[in-house]
């Protein structure tokens, strides 16, 4: 039987054949902007929803918590609806969350944004992104960004007209980013460098040396830094540095987080924004302009989520769960001769399929087809993806002990 990778809800790789409209006069004009055809569908989506087509399919491919939101966080968003409290927010968002926010990023960092003028909740962090590119970045300015990387980073620079440099991390050196890589791909065009630690898809993780050196490049070359922080609470074996905190940095950075990952509230779609004033100013106004004010219920769950200690250990408790999950896969991927570097954040590995001798976007076509395991091809996250797939350890113990066994049985039968 052969399974083709594609759905009724699956976009097409191309809209060249849908951008044309033919006007009264008989002439053509193109319908899509050339900045959105220019930019390929999502490399996810498809396996996401061939996936949830099939039967008996163990997916490692979605990055979302498989655990209900705390209770306590639960509990308060059901009350401020009791409450009635269904109206919209101040566009900046609820002032108590703000302050809750400001009081936790003082408490676990030691970095102080005011409220006011400084905070902005946004609708996940993924639009903290969007408004991150949109509000600072022109047609031509260059955005340095270390690669395999969320496949949302190279789409929203594209969106702007401005160009993506991408560096290539390997395998080799853990998928760590330097400095010194850094420096090499600043031109006089360069405006921004955009980061992502722990990173989606690797699993990779910058210790506070590290990102200090980065720090000093940043300084060097009065380059804006965009860092994602959104699985900053899920690490092992190491302290997470919010790169704000770093001396010198918090004016030159625009500091991106929210809840979806770390509190298992996905689907809340909660996030925020932390940046100099000039910078949070004219996000807030493209917010203003397009999203008006994120969820009032989730902003109201967000603050229990940020100040109850039973929201705290409740995080905790997920993330040992993760940890012990991460040792779980890595071993399972390594013993069926799938090398897998050891990750120090997030909830993904990257394993590399080389001994399999097929390019990744086939391993993960036949694996689906073949043992109903999905993955996601490493070529889908940029520059040093390519040779590697994406496994999301955000599942049950159970199911990631059967997909290893079906992943080995694969492995074996085509290498």
């Amino acid at each position: 039987m052969t399974i083709a990778i594609y759905s009724k809800h699956t976009e097409p790789e191309s809209v060249a054949d849908a951008v044309l409209v033919t006007e009264g006069n008989g002439t053509s004009r193109e319908r899509i902007s050339k900045r959105v055809a220019a930019v390929p569908p999502s490399g996810l989506r498809r396996f996401f929803d061939i996936a949830a087509s099939m039967e008996d399919v163990i997916s490692l491919s979605i990055g979302e918590p498989d655990f209900t939101t705390p209770e306590v966080i639960l509990e308060a968003g059901v009350a401020s609806l009791r409450r009635g409290q269904t109206q919209y927010t101040s566009n900046s968002g609820m002032w108590d969350l703000r302050v809750a926010l400001a009081e936790y990023l003082h408490r676990r960092y030691e970095v102080h944004y005011d409220p006011e003028t400084e905070i902005l909740i946004t609708v996940g962090s993924s639009e903290g992104l969007y408004l991150s590119a949109v509000a600072t970045l022109d047609p031509g300015d260059e955005v340095i960004v270390p690669q395999p990387s969320y496949v949302a980073y190279p789409a929203e620079v594209a969106f702007t007209g401005a160009v993506q440099v991408p560096i290539a991390t390997r395998a080799r050196d853990d998928f760590r980013v330097t400095a010194a890589e850094i420096e090499a791909a600043v031109t006089p065009q360069t405006k921004a460098l955009l980061i992502g630690y722990p990173c989606n898809p690797t699993g990779a993780a910058l210790d506070r040396h590290e990102l200090m050196e980065i720090a000093y490049v940043a300084e060097k070359h009065n380059l804006l830094v965009i860092s994602d922080e959104i699985y900053e609470r899920l690490t092992y074996g190491y302290s997470h540095t919010c790169f704000s905190s770093l001396p010198g940095m918090k004016d030159r950075t625009i500091l991106l987080g929210g809840l979806s990952k770390s509190h298992a509230m996905t689907g809340w779609r909660l996030g925020w924004v932390c940046a100099p004033v000039d910078l949070l100013a004219a996000m807030r106004k493209v917010h203003q302009y397009t999203i008006m004010s994120a969820p009032t219920t989730a902003q109201a769950a967000a603050i229990a989520a940020l100040t109850d200690p039973r929201a705290e250990a409740a995080v905790e408790q997920m993330r040992q769960s993760y940890a012990a999950r991460r040792r779980l896969i890595v071993d399972g991927l390594n013993s069926i001769g799938l090398a897998t570097f050891e990750p120090r954040g997030a909830f993904y590995v990257f394993p590399s399929i080389e001994r399999t001798g097929l390019d990744d976007t086939t391993f993960c076509e036949r694996l689906l087809e073949e043992e109903a395991v999905a993955v996601i091809p490493g070529v889908s996250f940029g520059a040093g993806g390519e040779g590697h797939v994406r496994c999301c350890y955000a599942t049950s113990t159970e199911k990631i002990e059967i997909a290893i066994e079906r992943m080995g049985r694969f492995v074996r039968r085509v290498s």
